[in-house]
């Protein structure tokens, strides 16, 4: 089982930043050196779940149109922890971001954190 500890939520002004952080663990350490893939997933009020961005290990990276430009997805393989800095905030960035990563084929989520961007 890996365990993900998201933080770095809270709120933000549009046109403001923030930085999420996203930390892995796990009993097994050979567990959390499959992880494949790692990235940022987020859910507003009545919305499905969507894509932000994800980094393989290799450090391909991938983002949603809606936040090219403006969000960077980074990742520390030494200390298994992922990143998002978020620029230039929308209101409709509001939702509850979610961690994931991926020891293939299974998918672990963290248990989110809320960022909100108020006009």
């Amino acid at each position: 089982q890996v365990r993900l500890v998201e933080s770095g939520g809270g709120l933000a002004q549009v046109g403001g930043s923030l930085r999420l952080s996203c930390a892995a663990s796990a009993s097994k350490s050979l567990l959390i050196l499959s992880i494949d893939t790692m990235g940022w997933y987020r859910q507003a009020p009545g919305n499905q779940r969507e894509l932000v961005a994800t980094i393989t290990r290799s450090g391909t990276l991938n983002y949603a149109n809606s936040v090219k430009g403006r969000f960077t997805i980074s990742r520390d393989n030494a200390k298994n922890t992922v990143y998002l800095q978020m620029n230039s905030l929308k209101v409709e960035d509001t939702a509850v971001y979610f961690c994931s990563a991926r020891v293939y084929p299974t998918a672990y989520w963290g248990q989110g954190t809320q960022v909100t961007v108020s006009s």
